[in-house]
């Protein structure tokens, strides 16, 4: 089961991808920037392979623990889930950069899951407090990432394309996408790529999940409304022109390696879909009823067959346990599965932090209920406190890898026997 994911991280490795896709230098100089879980592995190769005598620098924003050392690219370790002052300045830094572009200059942006709260530059109407709590309301009730970014790009002066309408010179954005359906809109909050979503529908969404929020943030979305501030630009706007928007990793590549993984090993492996969504805990559900349906009836696969899955699950805070959304997943899971004569399972985010924990996600074996029980732990009450963490440490059963310095979002694996 780890190998198989080890096998879907190595496959969005930045530091094998991204030299495949560097363009050839411009007449003038090239700016890099970027921001995200990958930004440091991805200026690291970009450095490594660009000629020595053309000129490049730049910045690129990425979480704390996620550093790598660099000479010409200068990396900036800043605030993630919630943004910070040190992501905040150094976003203003790359803006600065970028509008000294001319149109003989080349920007290269390295664009990763993660980037919208590390590059979190606020319109000039909020402060900096005011966005970590519109932040923290909007991770807290459960609403999906397309959702948290419609709001943010409508609080930023460098999301939701308006990067792209600061900059002068030719952009080619490299993007490893952390979202279903990899649209660049919606990684890292889409500096480079044009934005459907309006202040209304920001306002909108705040509003549908009765989130708490700053007056400074109603005021300014209802600005906009009334039209009193810049919409974010839309697709068809002019300033994308010499803007191209390139996906070089996604969730469906890192599926298919380790769908080959567990065919090299002799088990048939079924790709579910690359863009699941839904409260962990309901999908796990779903998950355990197909594979008691494979266990039983052998349909709709025979065993031994692994059933693999990506995309992004939400958690609904309601406890006050620990674990992020692939532990909740698992956790649920296991509930569900009752043990399950010849069940495994795994389930881990690709970036090796599940949520804000110190572990990429964790391993289920079909004892893993009863060992829990000989512990005097209760998988049902610890899953009402959102404790899935609590659980699969008290059992040893978590996946610890440390940053990976990529992210295709979630993978999570379901092997029957």
């Amino acid at each position: 089961m780890l190998g198989s994911f080890h096998a879907a991280v190595a496959a969005a490795d930045p530091i094998h991808i991204v030299p495949q896709h560097l363009p050839k230098p411009p007449k003038g100089r090239t700016l890099v920037i970027g921001a995200g879980k990958a930004a440091a592995s991805m200026a690291l190769a970009a450095e490594q392979h660009w000629p020595a005598d053309a000129p490049l620098d730049g910045i690129v924003i990425t979480r704390y623990a996620h550093g790598l050392l660099t000479n010409r690219i200068s990396v900036v370790e800043a605030g993630h889930p919630v943004p910070d002052e040190s992501g905040e300045a150094a976003a203003k830094r790359i803006l600065d950069g970028v509008r000294r572009l001319s149109r003989n200059d080349l920007l290269l942006a390295l664009i990763s899951g993660g980037g919208s709260s590390l590059l979190s530059l606020p319109v000039a109407t909020i402060s900096m407090a005011d966005l970590k709590a519109v932040t923290q309301e909007l991770l807290r009730c459960g609403a999906m990432i397309q959702e948290i970014n419609a709001v943010r790009k409508h609080l930023s002066l460098i999301q939701g394309g308006r990067l792209a309408a600061a900059c002068k010179a030719k952009i080619l954005a490299l993007v490893i996408s952390d979202v279903t359906g990899d649209d660049p809109t919606h990684i890292a909050s889409g500096p480079c790529a044009p934005d459907p979503t309006t202040y209304q529908d920001a306002l909108d969404i705040l509003r549908r999940y009765e989130c708490k929020i700053p007056k400074a943030v109603q005021e300014t979305l209802e600005r906009g409304i009334r039209g009193e501030l810049t919409e974010t630009p839309k697709p068809g706007d002019k300033v994308f022109v010499k803007t191209e928007n390139r996906v070089i990793a996604t969730a469906q590549q890192s599926l298919q390696a380790a769908a080959k993984f567990f065919e090299a090993n002799g088990v048939r492996a079924a790709i579910l879909g690359d863009s699941v969504t839904g409260e962990a805990r309901e999908v796990a559900k779903v998950y355990a009823a197909l594979a008691r349906e494979v266990k039983a009836h052998g349909e709709p696969w025979q065993p031994p067959v692994a059933l693999i899955s990506g995309g992004e699950c939400t958690v609904t805070v309601r406890g006050k346990g620990r674990g992020g959304r692939c532990a909740e997943f698992l956790l649920s899971l296991v509930n569900d599965l009752q043990g399950a004569d010849g069940m495994h399972a795994i389930a881990c985010d690709t970036d090796g932090i599940d949520g804000t924990e110190d572990n990429a996600g964790a391993i289920a074996t079909p004892d893993s209920l009863a060992r829990g029980v000989r512990l005097g732990l209760r998988a049902e009450k610890l899953l009402e406190n959102n404790d899935g963490y609590g659980f699969f440490s008290a059992l040893g059963d978590l996946v610890v890898t440390g940053p990976t310095r990529t992210n295709v979002n979630d993978y999570r694996a379901i092997l029957i026997g």
